[in-house]
């Protein structure tokens, strides 16, 4: 045994010693697994090969693995909403905050979860039982959280496939106004010549969207069997677990670097990408300085990465225990954020490229305009400088005849109805919805649909990856608890999940996918990270954490971590805890409804009911947090502190001993009564803080072999 257990101990001196079998066995040597010594018939250190005490799956490779992490955090946040708030917060100003913060809270609360899932090999629901009974709630919090955030994900994931199909046209559906023919007559749809053709196709053509989210309007049928087809894919791809999913991630993951860079180069060549380029990293320096770009970075830092969801436990729990998680950590941080920065660097070169268009159109419409006054005598001719072509007409020279006209007609300018038709401000209209901002620009691209089925095919494999990840934070941690047979679970979860779907694919469908993205995960995850934080730092103890991450990975992580975990994450969640319920409170919630009479767009306050909903989600979500602590504070509910399960493989032996008592596992250990051993010992090994020597430095058995002869078969309880 090695030299500092306790009943070592005991044999050598006159002290009693009392220890738990779970004290027993956390104090022993770290083993392999996977091997088993059984000496039978007398000849000690015979290796024998032991199966795993469960069979659990693994990944084929360490690249299937990454590959997995970067498909669940690299997602549509990446491609869209980290360059919508780049260049609303300050432009590569706001790339100081996010840096800044993805350092102090997204890679080291990144590399706690990784840890503890390949630890204790189990799902979310496990790994919090584990840690922190008391807390066991956050695993199901996680779960709740996933399943409301699948829900509408998948939806958008339609929208994308439909897009996709409709790609395969020349020209693209909604590069231009359908017209309406009354009988010799061609009109021009009334609700498209007030808009635009994108954003008409995007909401009369996909959504067929009503006013307002108390009008329902039926089911669109066009977008349920989009729905039902994201659905199968999805559960296509993770009905097998990890051995079908792992297989669907070298394209998925993959495919969508393929078609950003694809983009970049297409774009960099297009006329005005430089425009758009330039506009993202001029940094406005004063956004700095603003609490809500701190806040907003935050939260994107957050959801990049997958935090708090589950699914970067589940996958992390089908890893080797010697596994290198710590890398892992940091090289998925860094390619999420390298991915956020090409995708911001392809969408404001397009954009570039569509305000310049955008711009030229401006100048035509309003040189029209000018022409018009011109000749009705309500400009005079000597307001045009001599150099000035009306057929060749540049930006520059309609911006001089511009500052002319304003500046003589001072008193009348504004009924002229002049634009200034500055570059700035097309840019600076930003990014919008991938599906009418983007659309739009590649209208004017050459070979318009090929980039068409390229961006959105790119969507469809960003959204599967997430919704793998995803689906695996709902699947493994119930099949890891309640042992459920996987592939009917999974169908069932689908099968279900497109039937409540159904909510999001009515008319209104859309303002129900705005209620589930803005209200339905913000506050629960921050609650649920916050509380993994505190769980693991100051519940299960920073020290003892960072002990056994030196015996899983061989080396001690760097001190950072500790400051990190123990002080500085835990006050930076609580403030952006506090920040989001003081944004909740101070903008009642509300939604951006489509007028169909105006042809534009209303902010819309949520009806009563609509708040009562978007409560219920809330409250559901972070309810099994308290209900479990309750439950275990008050021993309503096992924690199963005290069930023992030792298991020896190869036929030799197999002990199951559950429930014992803490006499009786005094009993088992030593083989005496329980009042010979009076009171228990510190363990052998500690972590003493930054600095510390490692404990495998003083370890007294590397090998972690017992005096008996065999090992015990790991489980997660004797591994942590």
């Amino acid at each position: 045994m090695p030299k500092n257990s306790k009943v070592t101990q005991r044999e050598h001196s006159n002290e009693h010693v009392t220890e738990s079998v779970a004290d027993l066995l956390a104090l022993e040597e770290p083993v392999d697994y996977k091997q088993s010594i059984l000496n039978v018939a007398g000849e000690a250190g015979s290796k024998q090969k032991v199966a795993d005490v469960e069979d659990r799956p693994a990944w084929n490779s360490k690249l299937q693995y990454i590959l997995a992490q970067i498909g669940f955090s690299v997602g549509l946040g990446n491609i869209w909403r980290f360059p919508y708030l780049c260049q609303k917060n300050g432009g590569g100003a706001y790339l100081v905050p996010y840096l800044v913060l993805l350092i102090v809270i997204g890679i080291p609360l990144f590399f706690l979860e990784l840890a503890v899932g390949q630890r204790i090999r189990r799902g979310s629901i496990g790994v919090w039982h584990y840690v922190c009974p008391r807390l066991g709630g956050i695993g199901f919090s996680s779960c709740i959280v996933c399943l409301f955030v699948g829900l509408y994900y998948n939806v958008i994931i339609g929208w994308s496939i439909f897009y996709f199909f409709k790609s395969f046209q020349y020209p693209l559906p909604w590069s231009e106004c359908p017209v309406a023919r009354n009988g010799t007559v061609a009109v021009v749809e009334p609700e498209c010549e007030k808009s635009s053709a994108t954003t008409y196709f995007w909401y009369r053509e996909a959504l067929d969207i009503s006013n307002s989210i108390s009008e329902s309007g039926g089911l669109n049928w066009k977008m349920t069997l989009c729905l039902l087809v994201a659905w199968s894919i999805v559960g296509m791809a993770v009905v097998k677990g990890i051995q079908s999913s792992g297989k669907v991630m070298y394209f998925s993951s993959l495919f969508p670097y393929v078609v950003l860079a694809c983009f970049l180069v297409r774009g960099l060549l297009l006329r005005g990408a430089v425009d758009g380029i330039l506009h993202m990293f001029t940094p406005k320096l004063d956004k700095m300085l603003d609490p809500q770009v701190w806040r907003e970075a935050a939260t994107q830092v957050f959801f990049a990465l997958g935090l708090g969801f589950g699914g970067v436990i589940a996958f992390s729990s089908y890893n080797k225990q010697d596994n290198n998680c710590h890398f892992d950590a940091a090289l998925v941080s860094f390619i999420n954020f390298f991915t956020s920065v090409l995708a911001t660097l392809v969408v404001f070169a397009v954009l570039g490229f569509k305000a310049n268009i955008l711009n030229e159109k401006c100048v035509v419409e309003n040189a029209e305009k000018i022409l018009g006054y011109l000749n009705t005598d309500v400009l005079s001719r000597a307001l045009i400088p001599p150099h000035v072509n009306f057929s060749h007409l540049t930006t520059k020279d309609y911006a001089e005849m511009y500052k002319v006209i304003k500046t003589v007609k001072e008193d009348h300018f504004s009924a002229l109805g002049l634009d200034p038709c500055l570059l700035e401000d097309e840019l600076d209209k930003g990014t919008g919805l991938a599906f009418i901002a983007f659309t739009e620009a590649m209208t004017h691209f050459p070979a318009s649909p090929f980039w068409s089925v390229m961006f959105f095919l790119m969507l469809i494999n960003l959204g599967l990856g997430s919704m793998i990840g995803t689906m695996a934070g709902i699947t493994t941690p119930i099949i890891d608890t309640f042992k459920v047979p996987k592939e009917m679970f999974t169908v069932g979860c689908c099968v279900f999940a497109f039937f409540v779907g159904l909510l999001f694919v009515q008319r209104s469908g859309n303002y129900f996918v705005t209620m589930f993205d803005d209200y339905s995960a913000t506050l629960p995850l921050t609650v649920i990270v916050i509380l993994e934080n505190v769980a693991v730092a100051w519940i299960y103890g920073t020290k003892k954490f960072m002990q056994e991450l030196t015996e899983m990975l061989g080396f001690q992580p760097y001190r950072f971590y500790f400051y990190m975990w123990k002080f500085v994450s835990p006050l930076c969640m609580a403030v952006l805890t506090t920040a989001s319920i003081i944004q909740l409170g101070v903008t009642p919630p509300g939604y951006s409804a489509w007028i169909k009479e105006e042809a534009a767009e209303r902010y819309l306050y949520f009806p009563n009911w609509a708040m009562a909903l978007l409560i219920t989600l809330i409250v559901v979500a972070v309810l099994p947090i308290p209900v479990v602590f309750v439950l275990r504070h008050f021993h309503l509910l096992s924690d199963g502190s005290n069930t023992l399960s030792v298991s020896y493989k190869k036929g030799r032996m197999m002990k199951d001993i559950s429930n014992l008592e803490e006499n009786d596992e005094t009993r088992f250990i030593l083989s005496k009564v329980p009042s010979e051993a009076p009171s228990p010992m510190p363990t052998h090994r500690s972590y003493l803080g930054p600095g510390s020597t490692s404990p495998l430095e003083t370890s007294g058995n590397p090998n972690g072999r017992y005096g008996s002869g065999y090992l015990l078969a790991s489980t997660p309880e004797s591994e942590l």
